[in-house]
């Protein structure tokens, strides 16, 4: 189940940006990655083939729910197989982190760390790429422009895995894609702003840990771990200082809110387009929750359970911001980055609707 693409090779590590030896990350993922589903060429050609049109057939819908990006072009997207998005992933990490501003340190350790990071992401990637649906990710393809992957052989394993009809999931799995699409696409500011928070987020974070900030906090940090109950977020951010916690906050919030909007469109275009919807999100909600012992494991050391409550608690501060004033209403979010919702307005939308609708 591979499209034809070109080949993304990772950056070797430089002096700017995240010390990763990209390379080493790539070779690990691809060690480390799983082989995909059993299936016949005629089952995975024509699953490609369905998932093209799909994407765009899929956008036209979401512009048609929110209001936005009517009048842009409408762009394809690639149906790739796991080394692909792997590659694919790694090279979007890259160009993410590029800007960071990193204190300088001696080449030897430099050299060091980036071979532990790059070990490090490449085991990360691995295991998210045999879980991944899709990705639009706003500073892929060639240009660094946006490029949206669609990952067939996971969506085949999920499909068959819910046992729902093949061809209303390749949609609604679609129909969230599209929607990050149109958000970095129809919105001006958000890509730079996006990745300026990315940057701020690292270079703060390095800076701290220059400073020896994380280790006074050790003691608040291991009293945590014992009652936090396997809620990573909140011992990563027991770890950060106030000014990086700000950060991450807003990162968190936009994040949050993306993940939500999506989630709200690709059930809110309804059974008219894809008939099976309801029963999707029932099968596909338990499938987030579920997973065996060693699965649910890394899955919180890997942050995903957090991402998991950000879908949930984003769709619902959309649904009701929507209910509330309608989705021109909503797309007030859109206007600024001062517009945004906060963390605290997401859990508590009427207080964005009063600073926002007053």
């Amino acid at each position: 189940m591979r499209d034809t693409i070109e080949d993304v090779r990772p950056a070797a590590p430089t002096e700017r940006g995240l010390p990763v030896d990209w390379a080493l990350a790539r070779r690990t993922a691809v060690r480390l990655s799983s082989p995909g589903p059993e299936t016949t060429r005629e089952e995975a050609t024509e699953l490609v083939a369905r998932l093209r049109a799909d994407a765009a057939v899929a956008e036209g819908h979401v512009r048609d729910v929110t209001g936005l990006g009517h009048g842009l072009p409408l762009l394809p997207a690639d149906v790739v197989d796991r080394p692909a998005w792997t590659a694919a992933a790694l090279h979007g990490m890259a160009a993410l982190t590029a800007d960071a501003q990193l204190p300088v340190v001696p080449r030897v350790a430099r050299a060091v760390t980036s071979r532990t990071a790059g070990l490090q992401i490449g085991g990360v990637v691995a295991y998210l790429g045999g879980r991944v649906l899709g990705q639009y990710d706003p500073f892929g393809g060639p240009a660094g422009d946006g490029r949206l992957l669609l990952v067939a052989p996971n969506v085949h394993a999920a499909q068959q895995a819910l046992d729902v009809s093949s061809a209303d999931f390749g949609l609604w799995v679609c129909l969230h894609e599209a929607t990050h699409r149109l958000q970095f696409t129809a919105v001006p500011w958000l890509r730079s702003y996006f990745a300026a928070e990315v940057a701020r987020f690292l270079t703060v974070a390095q800076g701290q840990d220059e400073r020896g900030a994380v280790f006074e906090r050790l003691p608040e940090v291991l009293r945590a771990v014992r009652s936090a109950r396997g809620d990573s977020l909140a011992i990563v951010e027991l770890l950060q200082g106030p000014e990086q916690r700000a950060v991450l906050d807003r990162l968190l919030a936009l994040t949050t809110l993306l993940e939500g909007h999506a989630d709200h469109v690709m059930d809110a275009v309804g059974p008219d387009v894809v008939p099976t919807v309801a029963t999707i999100r029932a099968r596909f909600t338990m499938r987030r929750r579920g997973g065996g012992i060693v699965d649910r494991v890394l899955r919180a050391l890997l942050g995903v359970e957090a991402k998991v409550r950000q879908y949930a608690v984003g769709s619902a501060f959309t649904k009701h911001v929507v209910l509330a004033a309608g989705m021109d209403g909503f797309n007030r979010v859109w206007e600024s980055p001062e517009t945004l919702p906060t963390r605290a307005e997401l859990a508590d939308p009427g207080a964005w609707l009063r600073r926002v609708h007053p």
